[in-house]
């Protein structure tokens, strides 16, 4: 016996499914994001106030070519002059902490996230709800700035706390689903595209003279870059000599037994890719998959010296392209939501309140 045609309203049923689960795939990849994105923030603002008072008295050169790099890497320059005249401590901590109009301050990204939360708060457990809710409160409170006046370290601590307590919670109380896949996802790929920015920052710090390189202002500012990524007393075990610039890359990049590490984050990436989409290990069946794994295997046979040879920030920027592209397939196969018939969807609505009476 031949099966009859679906109806209009079974197909837009099953369109409506199909729309529900990318959108909580959505949220719950742009929430850990988010949360990351904020995390890795915290550290670097953190890091570089440091340096600021280890320094002592600074001229106001001194200051721009400290906080310039720092607003290139996180890719808010422009917005930032167009709010500020000038790039100091005060301001650029003002534009990267509290600013509504940047999208990629700490108040933003925990609101964010926190709202992606709200889209799936039946999807994520009580207590996950409640460090998202705990930290979106703690920078909106009246009282935010004067805690951060009151000691930036301490501030910037607790939002790393909150994003740590948020992935310890959510490895023990979220079910090893799709859901659990897309965060773990996200958060992979936040923290690989921040590794990039991270060295790239380097890059863009001018030595006060080309002999200073691999002297102690050189080795100064390696040395922050890897406090940055909470990676000193690692590297420590691994090269117990002096920190050095071909060292420090090769750790960041290609030490796959660091959770930060590039070559670790991109593994992660590929793993729960695969996951996601259903691809057994090792295979790669889409145009989107193969790109990243091809670029991935030719990673593996790259060395700190290959890398150095061609340029650091000319790797890097090849980097941050795989990763955007690699991220912005998984989110157009699985996460897009193209518009639907209203009609049908207000019909689909209808359907299930007469079927709930």
């Amino acid at each position: 016996m031949s099966k009859s045609p679906p109806t209009q309203e079974e197909v837009a049923r099953h369109k409506q499914t199909n729309v529900m689960l990318s959108r909580v795939a959505g949220s719950l990849y742009w929430m850990s994001r988010y949360l990351e994105r904020a995390e890795n923030l915290a550290r670097l603002m953190d890091v570089n106030l440091q340096i600021l008072l280890d320094f002592g008295q600074v001229s106001d050169d001194t200051l721009k070519e400290h906080w310039l790099p720092i607003l290139r890497s996180t890719g808010d320059e422009d917005l930032f002059f167009e709010l500020y005249e000038v790039a100091d401590s005060e301001s650029v901590m003002e534009f990267l902490t509290f600013r509504l109009e940047n999208p990629n301050s700490l108040l933003t990204c925990i609101s964010n996230a926190r709202e992606n939360g709200r889209q799936v708060r039946d999807q994520i457990s009580s207590e996950m709800w409640e460090v998202l809710n705990d930290a979106y409160h703690y920078l909106k409170a009246a009282d935010a700035a004067k805690l951060w006046d009151g000691g930036a370290s301490a501030f910037f601590d607790q939002i790393k706390c909150y994003s740590h307590l948020f992935q310890g919670i959510t490895v023990s109380t979220f079910s090893r689903n799709e859901g659990f896949e897309f965060i773990q996802f996200g958060k992979y790929l936040e923290r690989a595209d921040k590794m990039t920015r991270l060295l790239d920052m380097k890059y863009h710090i001018l030595l006060p003279k080309v002999t200073d390189v691999g002297g102690a202002v050189d080795a100064a500012q390696w040395q922050a870059v890897l406090r940055s990524a909470s990676a000193v007393e690692p590297y420590r075990r691994f090269y117990v000599a002096d920190i050095l610039f071909s060292k420090v890359i090769e750790f960041l990049i290609f030490e796959d037994t660091f959770p930060r590490s590039l070559m670790f984050c991109l593994e992660q990436m590929d793993d729960f890719a695969h996951l996601i989409a259903g691809t057994p290990a090792g295979e790669y069946r889409s145009d989107g998959e193969r790109r990243f794994g091809k670029f991935l295997n030719n990673l593996h046979f790259t060395t700190a010296k290959d890398i150095i040879g061609r340029g650091l920030h000319e790797f890097l920027f090849e980097v941050q392209t795989e990763i955007s592209a690699f991220g912005g397939h998984l989110y157009d196969t699985f996460m897009y939501h193209p518009p639907v018939d209203m009609q049908a969807e207000i019909r689909f609505h209808q359907q299930q309140e007469q079927q709930q009476q």
